[in-house]
């Protein structure tokens, strides 16, 4: 870490979400590793490898191929979009508005935002969990009024580092990874001698239309909903800094610590059926544990999920101002943190079911997000150069202006993508059927393929439409970034953009 990166931290980012200048970029790509790897070593990564087992049916082995396939896959798209933040030194749905129009922006802006807030509510219940239980290790008993209290400590810690921002989040996030990882290490090999590893191996396999639906679930479950953050803790790296070292930052800083819980999720259900299907997952995997590892376990679930809450805060609330809201970054954390307040009080009081809830969320989110990522990265592909004053000009005319605000093969083949994907989609928990759409009872609807159809639809629709309508904008800069072997340099050619 830069020491100019130091002396920002412990000081409010006054910065929203305008274009990062040259002078301001710091840091290296290993900041993103830690930081990826603390918002990915929490308990619910056990959850979901418990799922694979007790509701997808797969065996160990095969667990451990989706954990490996579905995290790795889904963080490099999380990578590569990321490299937008580099070339734009903006929030990645602040350059979407270069994608679908400063107008036509809003409806993915509005997607992502929604998706941020659920992932930060079920972030912050889940250790609000684990803060009941660590009181109760210490003799106080649960109730109504503490429960409330523990949500509202969660909150406000992630909140705090988020109101903070960047360069605090990814000081914060290293010494995270760096203790409560060391932790969950600890954690998972004491969580390892409870496991039957005869009757782990002797499982009889899924079929292979299992494998791939737990692949889309873990992808679901992980990269898929962090689509839309990479760039945004991306942007403050000097532009020379080399992609692939970005991307590889991400996909392995984020895969490291998903496959180690996913892979013994899948173990510990074995032995435990119940334990995907716990309203508590906390607890469920706490009662797999020695009674003297209950603290740093619990301590070790508190602060990794924390460690992923701040994440998603800071980025929704750049959402919520990239979609229109006028008001400070700071302000839109803390409206964020009163929705996730009361989103949170509703799962740990009065719902009775956190799996059923949690995985259709997932499985819908991750169609339109998927539409939106693949949009992005078809004009991602051709574009190596935002223009700045265009991406903050929300009035009209710009560059990113288009028709009436709205550049409208982008957004069609987003939307008609998204209705493609909900067609072959289909979320059950147990005998209850949350979503299904008309077609999740073919080939693919069955094998949780509907965000793959909506991803690959948004892909070749742009492409097709881009065509039909002649689009092609040239953008002249003094500074413009191109590849070449070793590095990525700058010079002064336009860069033709489709």
């Amino acid at each position: 870490m830069t020491e100019q990166t130091r002396d920002r931290v412990g000081v409010i980012e006054t910065r929203g979400i305008e274009p990062i200048p040259d002078s301001e970029r710091h840091g290296k790509p290993i900041g993103l590793f830690w930081m990826w790897f603390g918002a990915n070593m929490g308990v619910l990564g056990i959850t979901l490898g418990a799922a694979l087992i007790t509701f997808q049916g797969l065996n160990v082995a095969q667990a451990i191929l989706v954990a490996v396939i579905g995290s790795v896959g889904s963080f490099l798209l999380v990578g590569l979009l990321s490299i937008a933040g580099k070339r734009g030194g903006a929030p990645g749905l602040t350059l979407s508005r270069a994608v679908f129009g400063v107008r036509g922006n809003w409806a993915p802006t509005l997607v992502a935002w929604l998706g941020f807030v659920g992932w930060e509510t079920v972030m912050c219940t889940t250790a609000a969990f684990a803060l009941l239980a660590l009181l109760d290790l210490a003799g106080v008993a649960a109730s109504v009024p503490l429960t409330v209290v523990c949500v509202l400590v969660t909150v406000v810690l992630a909140a705090v580092i988020g109101l903070f921002g960047h360069a605090t989040i990814m000081w914060v996030q290293k010494w995270l990874t760096w203790v409560f990882g060391g932790l969950t290490v600890v954690v998972v090999v004491f969580l390892a001698v409870t496991v039957d590893w005869a009757a782990a191996f002797d499982q009889t396999g899924g079929p292979m239309s299992s494998v791939v639906a737990g692949v889309g679930f873990i992808a679901a479950g992980t990269g898929l909903g962090w689509l839309a953050a990479g760039a945004d803790y991306a942007r403050y790296l000097p532009r020379q800094v080399q992609s692939r070292r970005i991307v590889g930052s991400t996909v392995f800083g984020a895969a490291v610590p998903l496959v180690a819980l996913v892979t013994m999720g899948a173990l510990m259900a074995v032995g435990d059926a119940d334990l995907a299907s716990s309203n508590d997952p906390v607890a469920a995997v706490g009662n797999a544990l020695p009674s003297w590892m209950l603290v740093p376990y619990l301590l070790t679930a508190v602060f990794g999920l924390i460690a992923g809450a701040d994440l998603s805060m800071y980025s929704s609330g750049l959402n919520l101002i990239t979609g229109g809201i006028k008001v400070k970054r700071t302000t839109a954390v803390a409206v964020d943190a009163l929705l996730i307040t009361v989103g949170g009080l509703y799962i740990t009081v009065i719902a009775d079911d956190f799996y059923g809830p949690f995985t259709t969320f997932l499985t819908l989110l991750a169609v339109p997000l998927t539409a939106w990522a693949a949009v992005f990265l078809v004009d991602l592909a051709g574009r190596h150069h935002y223009d700045e004053p265009g991406l903050m000009n929300t009035s009209g005319p710009g560059p990113y202006w288009y028709r009436g605000g709205v550049r409208w093969t982008a957004l069609i083949a987003w939307a008609a993508a998204i209705v493609l994907g909900l067609l072959f989609t289909h979320t059950q928990s147990g005998d209850t059927v949350w979503f299904a759409g008309p077609l999740s009872d073919t080939w693919v609807g069955q094998n949780s393929l509907g965000w793959f159809v909506s991803g690959l639809s948004a892909a070749l629709l742009f492409l097709v439409l881009r065509r039909i309508a002649g689009e092609e904008s040239v953008f002249r800069a003094p500074a413009v970034v191109t590849q070449t072997a070793d590095t990525e340099a700058i010079t002064s050619e336009p860069v033709v953009n489709p």
